[in-house]
């Protein structure tokens, strides 16, 4: 019996010109996290709190897109800041399950329970 080695290549696929919006990208990205996992994070003032008020994955593809004029809203009406030490004192004594997305070098959250 011969037993014959093909080289692997990738196979032929034509990749399909649609992608995933960005929200939908986002969205798969987006999972629970407790307090302890972000602690360090915070310590380097790299979490942005999100209100309840905002849906968490516009603030997060505005992030990406550097849409200033929609920050600047947001960050003067206090919907999105960088996180508070009384907001992260609370969140650790709550032991808060929160929704996060890493934007580098960000991690966006938000306490929607």
């Amino acid at each position: 019996m011969l037993l014959t080695i093909k080289k692997f290549t990738e196979p032929d696929i034509e990749m399909d010109d649609t992608e995933l919006p960005l929200k939908d990208s986002l969205n798969l990205q987006t999972a629970r996290i407790k307090w302890p996992e972000l602690e360090r994070f915070f310590a380097r003032g790299r979490v942005l709190d999100v209100s309840g008020e905002l849906d968490l994955l516009t603030v997060a593809c505005a992030l990406i897109e550097d849409d200033t004029t929609k920050f600047t809203v947001w960050t003067e009406s206090k919907q999105v800041q960088h996180l508070q030490d009384e907001t992260a004192k609370q969140w650790a004594e709550d032991d808060s399950n929160l929704w996060a997305v890493v934007i580098a070098p960000w991690v966006v959250v938000q306490n929607k329970r």
